[in-house]
Formats: C-alpha cells, structure tokens, sequence
C-alpha cells in the first residue's frame, strides 16, 4: 500500500513528518532517509494498534480501493 507523508522542516534540525491518510501516524528524522524508515515504523504501530482494538471490540476491518 502506499502512504503521503507530509514532511517539514524542524526549527531544531532534521524533518518531521505525518501520514495524511493515517492522521496518528507521526514521526521524525534527521535525515528524509530516516524520517521515512521512522514513517513506516509509525504507520505499521499504528495499524497494528487498530487490528488489536477492533479484535478485542467484536469490530471488523474491511478494505475498500479507491478508483483512479
């Protein structure tokens, strides 16, 4: 799957970056390099974060593709 990472500049150095189809996907780097391997870290935490809430809850998760 593919994500957008909105990424900035930080006033202390490096990058920050938030995932715009997974709004608490966030994370940081020194380097773009960083921040995205950061990114994925997040987003996957993040996911995995939601797949154990909707078990526990007796909620389910279904995948819809979004037509170009």
């Amino acid at each position: 799957m593919q994500y957008h990472i909105l990424t900035s500049r930080s006033p202390e150095g490096g990058f920050t970056g938030q995932c715009m189809e997974i709004s608490g996907a966030i994370s940081e780097g020194e380097t773009l390099e960083e921040l995205s391997e950061n990114m994925r870290e997040a987003i996957d935490l993040v996911i995995e974060s939601i797949q154990e809430r909707a078990k526990m809850n007796k909620e389910h998760i279904i995948e819809i593709v979004r037509r170009v």
